[in-house]
């Protein structure tokens, strides 16, 4: 049986130094790093590209949703949560049959969250994890019921400098084109990234570009658009398929299948 390459991400070493000791018993797995921050997270996730990660959501800064929210549709790994969140949370999370471990981490229940994550032979989606976090964003009431699937609708528009967001619960947000990174899209979710901040929103990347993205945004995977203005770095990966480095350190994948238009687009 293959190892699960497993990163722990956790702000507090002693929560670390436990889950890694009882991961020692468990022979099919492999923990290639641990990290205290999102950020350092997704260093690490650029660097081993691990299959499963134990993630703490109570952190200081960046929480582990913020995690989820910034890493690549595609590339998303298994996410086991770890945490001491209040009911409504773990009920989010088992409505939609993702796994969690309540702190302290027991060996049993870690055994069966280990179980699960072998039987399934994959993970949640960047969309199921995006659907929890944005229920319990919402508060007790979006998760009253196991049927409940309550939605805020998303209403958006694509200005000539901006676009602009409304979710129904936070104030409308407008975001300049010049400052947003790149946009993945996970199922209804998409998200915008920009240098400081990831924005949450309804809708189908589909959409987005139908309605006229501004032309220094390209298309580099099938849920994925990057504004060229910040790649830095175009490093082969073989198979025709690529990395993007972005300024600020971010690593994005480069599908074979968008690779030549993005190529024409640098080197014109």
């Amino acid at each position: 049986m293959n190892k699960l390459r497993t990163l722990i991400v956790d702000d507090e070493p002693a929560a670390i130094e436990g889950l890694r000791l009882r991961l020692q018993g468990f022979a099919d797995i492999e923990v290639v790093a641990e990290a205290g921050s999102v950020a350092a997270a997704l260093t690490l996730v650029a660097q081993h590209q691990p299959e499963l990660i134990f993630l703490d959501i109570e952190m200081p800064g960046e929480t582990g949703f913020d995690l989820i929210r910034q890493l690549q549709p595609e590339l998303c790994p298994a996410i086991v949560f770890v945490t001491a969140f209040h009911q409504h949370a773990v009920q989010a999370f088992e409505v939609r049959a993702l796994d969690y471990l309540l702190k302290p981490v027991k060996l049993e229940r870690l055994a069966d969250a280990i179980a699960r994550v072998r039987a399934r032979a994959g993970t949640a989606s960047k969309a199921q994890l995006l659907d929890a976090v944005t229920q319990i964003a919402a508060g007790p009431a979006a998760t009253a019921t196991a049927g409940d699937t309550a939605e805020t609708e998303t209403r958006y528009c694509i200005e000539r400098q901006k676009l602009v967001i409304q979710d129904g619960r936070s104030p409308i947000q407008l975001i300049s084109y010049q400052d947003i990174l790149w946009i993945d899209a996970a199922g209804d979710y998409m998200c915008v990234h920009t240098q400081n901040e990831t924005h949450v929103m309804r809708t189908r990347l589909k959409n987005l570009i139908n309605e006229r993205l501004p032309d220094l945004f390209v298309r580099i995977h099938k849920s994925t658009v990057v504004n060229l203005t910040y790649i830095e770095q175009l490093q082969p990966l073989g198979n025709s398929e690529y990395k993007a480095v972005l300024a600020n350190g971010k690593v994005l994948k480069v599908s074979r299948t968008f690779a030549r238009g993005l190529k024409q687009r640098l080197l014109p």
